[in-house]
């Protein structure tokens, strides 16, 4: 398959309004896309808009204000984005929520929260567009999933089993549409520096102080630019890359979860004990 073509197209990104989906959206814009933005953040999804506006003019850039952890809410969202944007070559599934605790520290109303923003809104936003992506030769789609969609650690069941079954679901659906021109990248970042830690709920189980602490050990980590890891996604887009890995804290687990599948865990606790 030839590389993605940005320039001309208009690309859906989700979570805009900050991160790596605002990093994403000042950068296809750089590359000539016109942008459709999804956030549940009105003001901070339209100031990403009007900063874009601002300096690409002779782009259309497009807001929907959405709650994807609202099903009824994202489907609809998803029936009016194929209606409204039938050119759209390019689906980047970006938005996610964090959610710390133990599976026994949570409730199910919360586990299933996490569960239908990060992986049920994935789901239904491609069912709506894929269509209309399939529409056009040489369109692409990019489903965000995390390093925890390769290896599990302890007090994030939620987030793993959403970011493994995005993993799952975009591996299997870039074999059903082999052959037919449509390009498929799952993204598997590593510590990016968003407000994903510090925005994190915590489960009902979990005291105030462990959950600080959690936080807080995410913050160490999370230190890759936004900027940087739009950048290593978009090159993994336009090279039709079934797999983006960013970072060495997305490599390093990656490596470890092939050559130590069953023990991966505690090789890297003492990985990341000694880089702090």
């Amino acid at each position: 398959m030839r590389e993605y073509v940005f320039f001309g197209g208009t690309a859906i990104v989700t979570g805009a309004a900050s991160g790596i989906g605002e990093a994403l959206a000042h950068r296809l814009a750089d590359r000539g896309s016109h942008l459709v933005l999804l956030d549940r953040d009105a003001t901070r999804l339209d100031t990403v808009a009007d900063s874009i506006r601002d300096r690409h003019p002779q782009l259309t850039v497009d807001t929907v204000l959405v709650d994807l952890a609202d099903h009824e809410a994202t489907a609809r969202a998803g029936r009016q984005l194929a209606a409204g944007h039938p050119q759209t070559t390019l689906l980047i599934n970006n938005a996610g929520v964090a959610l710390g605790g133990r599976f026994d520290q949570l409730t199910l109303e919360e586990f299933h929260w996490l569960v239908d923003i990060n992986f049920g809104a994935v789901v239904t936003l491609t069912h709506h567009l894929l269509p209309v992506l399939r529409a056009h030769p040489g369109a692409h789609l990019a489903n965000v999933s995390s390093i925890y969609g390769i290896v599990a650690p302890p007090g994030q069941t939620a987030y793993a089993a959403s970011k493994f079954a995005v993993r799952g679901f975009t591996e299997a659906l870039r074999q059903e549409l082999a052959g037919e021109n449509v390009g498929v990248t799952c993204i598997h970042p590593g510590g990016i520096a968003t407000r994903i830690a510090t925005t994190a709920r915590k489960g009902s189980g979990v005291s105030e102080s462990n959950a600080a602490k959690g936080r807080a050990r995410a913050d160490r980590m999370l230190t890759i630019p936004p900027s940087t890891a739009a950048d290593v996604i978009l090159r993994g887009i336009q090279r039709r890359r079934p797999r983006v890995l960013i970072g060495w804290t997305a490599r390093v687990p990656d490596i470890l979860a092939r050559v130590a599948p069953g023990s991966y865990g505690t090789i890297l606790s003492k990985v990341l004990s000694r880089t702090r």
